[in-house]
Parts: structure tokens; C-alpha cells; sequence
């Protein structure tokens, strides 16, 4: 985990463009954390106080821009749940925009050999809606690949049988809208960084992560 000293934006939820202050700055943010693991999770949580100029503008969707770690670029984290509020606090909960890749589905193809680039570019083409979400990888070896049925860009990526990780291996670098696929990211120093979350208040939570909003019929 890391506690960014820096100040992170709000934007509305279709906002695709991050340089600007968007709705505002959460100038009175009072912790800022990001945690990305390799190949997992990548989550910030905040802590705002209901007094802010923008607690009222803090709801599930919208987006909130932060630096989650000394050398990356700033980035996107879409909010999912929202706490409610506990000694005129509350925790904001945001997901990398990357996961909205979990909300596109990839149509089916196969093929019995091609480069993981082709492979890469031909799942992020077609699938059932438009996105944003553009990708590249090192790797080059060819290789069967098929989507078997409609799943989601995301799992195609890892996470399944036959994903990008599974028949390639390797770490993904996940910066705002772009998706990059090393055979090595960063070096081993030996450190090894542990995440936990334990329930220590009973709250009532403000949390979209669990709807679902289409359904993809499929025939075989």
C-alpha cells in the first residue's frame, strides 16, 4: 500500500480524458491509499470528511484521479462503493478503470495459430460494445487461441483457461486506458507485500459492485 501525499480529482463517470480538474479537486481528502498487486488487484481507498466543498458530487461510477506510486503516471480509479458515514467521514472504495474491461464482452473466434499481438488486438476489436481500451504486448511466439464463448475482455486477459496469461504468462501493466502485456515488469527485490482488509465496523454501504446491468445470449 501506498499513501500518496497529493491531492485526487473527481470526474463524471464518462469522462475520458483526465488532464483537466474535472469536477473538482478533493482538496480535503484526508488519506489517499493504492494498492496494486502483480496480476491482481488494483484498488485505491479514500477517506473524505462529509464537510468537503465535493462530498455531496462523491457517488458510485464517477471517477477519481490519483498517483498511485512515485514514478507512474497519474490514474483512474472508478468509485464502487461508498461508506457510510462514521465520525463525519467516509471511506471511498474505487476500482482501476481497467476492471470496466469486466463489463465488455468478447465474442467468439479461434485460431489455430497466431501472434499474441493479433490475438490481443483481435479480443479488444470484437467484442458486443464499444470502448476506449486499447493494448500491446512483448511477447511474440504464436500460439492456438480461441475465445470459447462470450466472456469478458478482462478474463480473456487472465483469470481463465486459455487467457493471455495462461498460454503466455507474464504481468500487465494497466495505465488509465491502455493495457500493456511485459515479460517482465519492474525487477525482484525480494520484498514481499501482503494485503488484508479485516471487518472492524458494522456499516450499511452505498456498493454497485454486484449488479449486473446486460445479459449476452449465446448459442452453441
Amino acid at each position: 500500500e501506498v499513501v500518496q501525499p497529493m491531492i485526487p480529482v473527481l470526474f463524471k463517470a464518462d469522462a475520458t480524458n483526465f488532464t483537466s480538474f474535472g469536477i473538482g479537486a478533493l482538496a480535503e481528502t484526508i488519506s489517499c491509499e493504492v494498492t496494486e498487486e502483480r496480476n491482481g488487484i488494483y484498488e485505491l481507498i479514500m477517506k473524505y470528511p462529509v464537510t468537503g466543498s465535493l462530498y455531496k458530487e462523491i457517488k458510485t461510477e464517477r471517477l477519481v484521479k490519483a498517483k498511485p506510486n512515485d514514478t507512474a503516471d497519474d490514474q483512474a480509479f472508478r468509485i464502487y462503493r461508498v461508506s457510510t458515514p462514521l465520525d463525519g467521514v467516509v471511506s471511498i472504495f474505487a476500482q482501476h478503470i481497467s476492471y470496466d474491461l469486466l463489463g465488455v464482452a468478447a465474442l467468439q473466434w479461434q485460431s489455430q495459430s497466431i501472434s499474441p499481438t493479433l490475438a490481443m488486438e483481435r479480443v479488444f476489436d470484437n467484442t458486443a460494445t464499444p470502448h476506449n481500451f486499447t493494448c500491446e504486448t512483448d511477447y511474440s511466439e504464436a500460439k492456438a487461441f480461441a475465445v470459447d464463448r462470450p466472456k469478458s475482455v478482462r478474463a480473456c486477459l487472465g483469470g481463465s483457461a486459455g487467457s493471455f496469461l495462461d498460454l503466455w504468462g507474464g504481468e500487465y501493466e494497466w495505465d488509465n486506458f491502455h493495457v500493456i502485456h511485459h515479460q517482465g515488469r519492474g525487477q525482484s527485490t525480494g520484498v514481499v507485500i501482503e494485503y488484508g482488509k479485516n471487518l472492524t465496523e458494522l456499516e450499511h454501504n452505498n456498493d454497485n459492485s454486484g449488479v449486473y446491468t446486460e445479459m449476452l445470449p449465446y448459442a452453441v
